[in-house]
């Protein structure tokens, strides 16, 4: 079984179910949190390969939310500079196993890369039930309205956000 290092958001749902599949199917996870890593441009720009710019970003971050920040209309340098100073625009999970470094989690890409299936049987249902979700994108952020979001109503990670636009994932 592979040894992952998994940078993440603390708290994050999406995050969290990631982590169990790759457990469940016998990894070893060593998570760290993305926001505070002391990423230089290189090694952030690592994990991204050949992927678009526009795919380097976390479509639920505020600032693209709002507009301030356009993915399609940023060049690489840009990029990256924008996500050292706000970590938050970075795509996650940024994921490493041995030499390897991969952004975002397709579950069909990581099973033919690493595997996915259940280490024991007794995790089967819970695995596959796991596969089946939207493990790519923002548990709670991909609703098209977003309006618990807009009307100060986004109730995760144990807190209540009160102004519009102050839910920060």
């Amino acid at each position: 079984m592979a040894r992952v290092i998994f940078y993440s958001k603390p708290g994050c749902q999406g995050g969290t179910k990631q982590k169990v599949l790759l457990t469940a199917a016998g990894h070893e996870v060593i998570a760290y949190n993305l926001l505070t890593e002391p990423w230089t441009v290189e090694r952030l720009r690592s994990f991204f390969g050949d992927r678009p710019v526009a795919e380097w970003f976390n479509r639920s971050s505020p600032k693209i939310k709002s507009g301030e920040v356009v993915p399609e209309k940023i060049d690489a340098e840009t990029a990256l500079q924008l996500m050292l100073r706000e970590p938050l625009l970075i795509r996650r999970p940024l994921l490493e196993i041995d030499n390897r470094r991969e952004v975002g989690f397709d579950v069909e890409k990581i099973d033919a890369w690493i595997g996915l299936k259940p280490a024991d049987e007794s995790l089967r249902e819970m695995s596959e039930n796991l596969m089946n979700q939207d493990l790519q994108n923002c548990a709670h952020g991909n609703d098209g309205g977003h309006k618990h979001h807009n009307e100060g109503g986004c109730n995760h990670h144990g807190q209540q956000h009160q102004k519009q636009g102050s839910c920060s994932h």
